[in-house]
């Protein structure tokens, strides 16, 4: 009785879907659980349901996941809910420790080989071999070439025919990285080591090719708990079903609207497939959303109701559960320097009005983005935390491209343009202004130095003012002492220690992570999606990206890009994966005038309108103006409705226009259902400019509040002013 009311109190506060998940029977279980559904919850109340009513044991459970954060958390409300002794791991964990623990019986004695740490090492000298000389960003490169082919289970034979078949962008011609993969591998094992991979696939061959250690295995863990399941790499799913050996008590949850690893080796096609590998399963699908309000689950299911491909099959739509919040706001600047201001005094005023500084975050596609905000940040004195990456002038690449700028000065000709020397400074150390080499880590080294060679433009369209009299100045270009003094000082401001501070992340590495406030920045074309996907399944990728990105928000949700990178520069238009909105709503302009200094940083505000009953981004015009969506239940008051029509009967009567010359039928339908009591309430109808609310205005507002239509209009003559 006592247990029974244990596993009882699990499902205490569970929602229907959730509950499902929880009972539902032993063997094939797979949870589709969107963003902020509660996903965590589900499977350690599983876990512990099951324990608790005696159906399993807890140590014969292995639960794995990703990042040994989310195995953390796993164990501790585990713990919470009374379900001690579970193995709750991340993939690498778990075989490391199955590895080492049968190391003396799988190698004759011997203990397991040193684990390496990082690739780079050995992958410079292999490259080296084969002659080809790398630097650290193009050795990274290469390491994640062959990370990515042993994780797909690609042998060095293998890798030319597979990464055509895979359409990877490859940091150098195929057959090179290929003879780079045999020489890391040649050289691994001369030195006794093995990297992470070689251990997923130990743990493989012990319990594939040793029954002994297999039977052990299987004995010991005999239910299986997969997070994150759209994650999954090849690899790691031949080691799952080498712990499965053909049993099928098996519980997964993933989303594979959040797929976006999969140039990494990680494919959501498990996830997919499941229900037909596992022949009986039950499904279950998690669709109300908790972390965000509806409003930006609104904007999140608009963004992801476009996407297509495979992934799209299994296309959640959310519900939000939270009250209403603000709308998510869509903000145009010229540049991207006025973004970055805006975006730093927006946090500022947050941090003003109690939101704690942790609480926010700065969302970016590529790392040297936040370049840029590091300093709008610093000048606003907003703390703030760059997560996953370097700050931007601690780079070596950065600190390198500094000594060689500064080196420049004494070699460069005084005259030269600015943008000219640094573009000549920095070819000394490797960079080209051309397209950007193949490769992440490569690429986000020439990008940062574009960065740099970026602010060159805008620090050189800003003349010094020399003064040369009491009375008189003069304008004299910017030199590159200039420039690499401001460097200097820009770095010795962002150099400034900070333990709680607004959050700068890319958008990958906010995955799992969440904030009160997040700012989607950059979101214009070249950007979001990158230039560099290409086909339609990287593009549909940075779609999934997105979306990602706007549903780590809780409460206020900015989405802003640049018409240009800086002043005066190349137009660029917006992401073509935001929503087609209504940017008819007016502008904002900087405080002082409407003189060139104030145009310049002239901003556009675009209001996302959700539907009031279910929270979901309205785009057609119609559903606009009802503030609702089509098949959202209507509240409409018919008997008002009928006044309201009488009205502007006699109205267009008296004009002598057609009757939707006045107010539409989806107008009128739209003031009889929200019934505005204030100006500020009918003028937010789409529809009812200022021009109608000072005709109009005064009739409505008498209606709605109860007159008749002989009150508002009995003798009165509506004249339109030219």
């Amino acid at each position: 009785m006592v247990v029974h009311s244990a596993s009882e109190h699990v499902l205490a506060g569970l929602d229907p879907e959730q509950r499902s998940a929880v009972t539902a029977p032993a063997g094939p279980v797979c949870i589709l659980a969107g963003a902020g559904t509660g996903k965590t919850r589900a499977i350690t109340s599983r876990i512990a349901h099951r324990a608790l009513s005696g159906e399993i044991s807890p140590r014969h459970v292995l639960a794995v996941t990703f990042t040994a954060r989310a195995a953390a958390e796993m164990r501790h409300r585990l713990t919470l809910l009374g379900a001690q002794g579970v193995q709750a791991r991340t993939f690498h964990a778990a075989a490391l420790r199955q590895v080492r623990y049968f190391a003396p019986r799988l190698l004759s004695g011997r203990a397991m080989p040193e684990l390496l740490d990082s690739k780079v090492r050995l992958v410079t000298l292999a490259a080296a071999r084969v002659g080809l000389r790398t630097d650290r960003a193009a050795a990274r490169d290469l390491a994640g070439e062959i990370e990515w082919a042993k994780s797909s289970l690609v042998e060095p034979t293998d890798y030319v025919v597979a990464a055509a078949r895979a359409l990877r962008d490859t940091p150098h011609e195929p057959a090179k990285v290929a003879e780079v993969f045999t020489a890391y591998e040649q050289l691994k094992r001369s030195n006794g080591v093995i990297d992470f991979e070689d251990m997923l696939r130990a743990a493989v061959w012990g319990i594939e090719e040793h029954p002994d250690v297999g039977e052990q295995i299987r004995t010991q863990y005999r239910h299986f708990v997969v997070d994150e399941y759209q994650d999954v790499n090849p690899l790691q799913q031949r080691l799952l079903d080498a712990w499965l050996a053909g049993r099928n008590d098996l519980t997964v949850v993933g989303d594979a609207s959040q797929t976006i690893y999969s140039f990494t080796g990680a494919t959501s096609a498990y996830l997919v497939d499941f229900p037909r590998r596992h022949r009986n399963a039950t499904v279950v699908r998690l669709v109300r959303d908790y972390r965000s309000t509806p409003q930006v689950v609104g904007l999140a299911n608009a963004v992801i109701s476009q996407a297509r491909g495979t992934e799209a099959r299994l296309r959640l739509e959310l519900r939000g559960q939270r009250p209403p919040g603000p709308e998510p706001d869509l903000r145009i600047f010229t540049d991207e320097p006025a973004e970055a201001n805006a975006v730093a005094a927006r946090c500022r005023a947050l941090i003003d009005a109690g939101t704690p500084a942790k609480e926010i975050a700065v969302l970016f596609r590529v790392n040297a983005q936040s370049e840029a905000y590091e300093k709008a940040l610093t000048e606003a004195a907003v703390p703030y935390v760059v997560q996953g990456a370097e700050r931007f002038f601690e780079r070596t690449e950065v600190r390198q491209a500094m000594v060689a700028l500064r080196a420049a000065t004494r070699s460069i000709p005084g005259e030269t343009p600015l943008p000219a020397a640094v573009v000549e400074a920095l070819t000394a150390v490797g960079w080209a202004p051309d397209a950007p080499p193949a490769g992440g880590a490569a690429r986000e080294r020439w990008e940062a130095l574009s960065a740099l060679v970026q602010l060159s433009e805008e620090y050189a369209a800003s003349p010094e003012v020399v003064p040369i009299g009491e009375a008189a100045s003069v304008e004299r270009p910017v030199t590159l002492t200039d420039f690499t003094e401001e460097l200097a000082r820009r770095a010795a401001q962002q150099h400034v220690p900070t333990v709680d501070g607004v959050t700068l992340a890319s958008l990958h590495s906010a995955k799992g992570l969440e904030w009160d406030a997040v700012f989607l920045i950059g979101l214009a074309e070249g950007t979001m999606p990158t230039t560099y996907a290409k086909t339609v399944e990287q593009v549909e990728e940075e779609r999934r990206l997105l979306y990602v990105g706007i549903t780590r928000a809780r409460q206020w949700l900015w989405l802003s890009y640049a018409a240009a990178r800086s002043p005066g520069g190349r137009a660029r238009r917006p992401s073509r994966f935001l929503p087609q909105l209504d940017r008819s709503g007016g502008t904002e302009r900087a405080a002082g005038g409407v003189g060139p200094a104030a145009k310049r940083t002239e901003r556009r505000r675009t209001q996302i309108v959700s539907c009031r009953i279910c929270g979901a981004t309205l785009l057609a015009g119609p559903d606009r103006k009802l503030g609702r969506c089509p098949t959202c239940p209507s509240d409409i008051d018919d008997e008002l409705h009928e006044r309201l029509r009488e009205w502007r009967q006699r109205v267009a009567g008296a004009q002598k226009v057609p009757a939707y010359v006045v107010f539409t039928d989806a107008t009128l339908i739209a003031l009889a259902e929200r019934r505005p009591e204030r100006s500020e309430e009918l003028i937010a109808i789409a529809g009812i400019g200022p021009r109608k609310l000072g005709l109009y205005g005064e009739s409505v507002l008498a209606l709605v509040g109860g007159a008749g239509v002989d009150d508002v209009c009995p003798e009165k003559t509506f004249e339109i002013s030219s």
